[in-house]
């Protein structure tokens, strides 16, 4: 016994083989954690993905969602990658995405039903409210008025005398949003043709209350028509303004002015008075 510690002593003293047992250690150290990192990097992880093309606002249920191995390191590289399914069932693909189809998903491209906004319907300033023109694909040029776009409203009538006015009513106005009859988007997604069914425009308060009344006259064959421009038009855009006073005294001509709601003097209670009458000659 005593003779194989000697032998084990001598051997560990010889600097040669400390040099040796410091270099094989130091590989296999290196080989042991270079396979931990390997194998940390490449160990699949489920992650889901989109089995069909998502459009934007599109409810995303279980039957729309796949499931694939992707490697740890992919999950790691990519900080907003979804990878739990229930973040995604019941929830909708945010305004203005499309998620591709077998595509994975990402937090950016998803949003509660609380957190879908209409952006027709965003930063309206004070004093503005939302006019909605109704349209079909003949008035809007074969579907070629976008968001975004400004264009003019003219004016379609019958004067007293039973001529036809035709004149720009309104010039310069923004179209806001552009949507179908179920009230989508005619615009957010490639994957449908959708007809378009309504313009919306933000306009002062006057302004929406002359255009209603417009399309309020009866047995006149009153038209509101959308008329595009040039996209310089839309890129230097001028004042939204009433071009016409005639044509606007024509259509307020046709309203009744509703005066302003004043609250009336209430009459006093005279049986009150009587008893306050009463008590004060007690």
């Amino acid at each position: 016994m005593g003779n194989i510690l000697t032998t084990v002593k001598r051997f560990l003293a010889n600097k040669n083989t400390v040099t040796i047992l410091g270099v094989l250690l130091g590989i296999l150290v290196l080989y042991i954690g270079y396979n931990y990192r390997v194998k940390q990097a490449t160990t699949p992880v489920t992650v889901p993905y989109a089995k069909e093309e998502l459009s934007s606002r599109t409810l995303i249920t279980s039957d729309m969602i796949g499931y694939m191995e992707v490697s740890s390191s992919v999950v790691k590289n990519s900080k907003n990658l979804i990878t739990n399914a229930n973040q995604l069932i019941n929830n909708y693909v945010a305004f203005g995405t499309t998620i591709p189809a077998n595509s994975m998903f990402y937090s950016s491209q998803i949003l509660a039903g609380n957190e879908m906004p209409d952006s027709a319907f965003a930063d309206i300033p004070d004093k503005y409210t939302i006019f909605s023109l109704g349209v079909n694909q003949h008035t809007t040029y074969g579907n070629s008025i976008y968001p975004g776009n400004y264009i003019d409203l003219y004016f379609k009538g019958v004067d007293e005398t039973n001529k036809i006015m035709f004149g720009k009513l309104i010039e310069s106005i923004e179209v806001l949003a552009v949507k179908d009859s179920q009230g989508n988007h005619v615009f957010e997604t490639t994957v449908e043709s959708r007809t378009p069914s309504e313009l919306l425009f933000a306009v002062p308060n006057d302004m929406y209350d002359l255009l209603m009344k417009a399309g309020y006259i009866t047995g006149a064959s009153v038209e509101i028509i959308p008329v595009p421009r040039n996209a310089s038009y839309s890129e230097n855009p001028g004042d939204t303004n009433v071009s016409s006073d005639y044509i606007k005294d024509f259509i307020l001509s046709k309203a009744a002015v509703i005066p302003q709601n004043i609250m009336p003097n209430l009459p006093q209670d005279n049986n009150n008075n009587d008893n306050n009458n009463n008590n004060s000659g007690q």
